[in-house]
């Protein structure tokens, strides 16, 4: 029971800081140092990627008229057919240019990074230096109308280099993946709306393609508990993840990030403090 009420926690966790700019991976290295699974250590690294297909599939429900490329139009004389929209279809391709890169870099480089910079150092460090990328990009742009206000309006190299800066966050943990390319995308004049927009639907091939290969590497031998660990950890994720991502999309059209850039300041003065004092 103590377990399926941390898988509980880790759920929430990953679900809430998933889509802030706050770096869920960050966030479940910081929580794993304090509240420990009593699982092996190759189902905890599959764990923690997984249960973001939780967190996917709410990006899928709260969007799906967005993002599903096929619609269903009556004729003129009675009757229906099945059609592509080609603007979704046209954003699918713009999605997968911006995966390029850290599709490649991850897929060769993944096991590495892990094994050099999936620390509480590491993390800290990228909490507050991106925290401060955060609070300075927003001062720079403050009053600067945005070049790009539509998804639409998004070109092929625009999204290639926000892929670039997503590219950051898959070497460093605690950067923040979302983080990363709303950061990017501002500094290319991409309105936050949008930029938070396509970087929900980024995460979608991004985290079905990290799980997908986790789960592989992992094996289908789950044990009874592990299963119900996994379930209740994505289940969580998935719920959370609706909540937050409304109220995102309703922060940013009102409000900048330079809050969630000095709660990452904050927050990794506080793990550094914590473990140097603790040693």
């Amino acid at each position: 029971m103590i377990e399926l009420l941390k898988a509980f926690l880790f759920g929430i966790v990953e679900g809430i800081t998933e889509w802030l700019p706050i770096s869920s991976t960050g966030h479940m290295i910081l929580l794993n140092e304090f509240v420990k699974l009593d699982v092996s250590e190759a189902f905890y690294s599959m764990f923690e990627v997984v249960i973001q297909l939780g967190a996917i599939l709410a990006v899928v429900v709260l969007f799906w008229g967005q993002i599903f490329p096929f619609e269903r139009r009556k004729g003129r004389h009675g009757g229906a057919s099945i059609v592509l929209n080609m603007d979704t279809v046209k954003l699918w391709i713009k999605i997968l240019v911006a995966c390029v890169p850290a599709a490649i870099v991850g897929l060769k480089w993944n096991d590495l990074f892990e094994e050099l910079f999936y620390n509480y150092q590491t993390v800290s460090i990228a909490l507050i230096v991106f925290g401060a990328a955060f609070i300075l990009v927003e001062n720079a742009h403050k009053g600067k109308p945005a070049r790009i206000n539509a998804l639409t309006e998004l070109t092929y190299p625009t999204v290639f280099l926000i892929g670039m800066f997503q590219l950051i966050a898959a070497v460093f943990p605690g950067t923040s993946r979302s983080g990363a390319t709303i950061v990017g995308a501002l500094l290319l004049g991409v309105s936050r709306t949008v930029a938070a927009e396509f970087t929900f639907f980024l995460a979608i091939p991004v985290m079905f393609g990290a799980s997908l290969l986790k789960i592989l590497k992992f094996g289908f031998a789950f044990t009874s508990t592990e299963l119900m660990i996994l379930g209740i950890g994505t289940i969580t994720a998935f719920v959370s993840s609706l909540l937050i991502i409304r109220f995102l999309m309703s922060f940013v059209k009102k409000h900048d990030f330079k809050v969630f850039g000095w709660y990452r300041i904050i927050l990794g003065i506080a793990v550094l403090a914590y473990f140097m004092l603790a040693k």
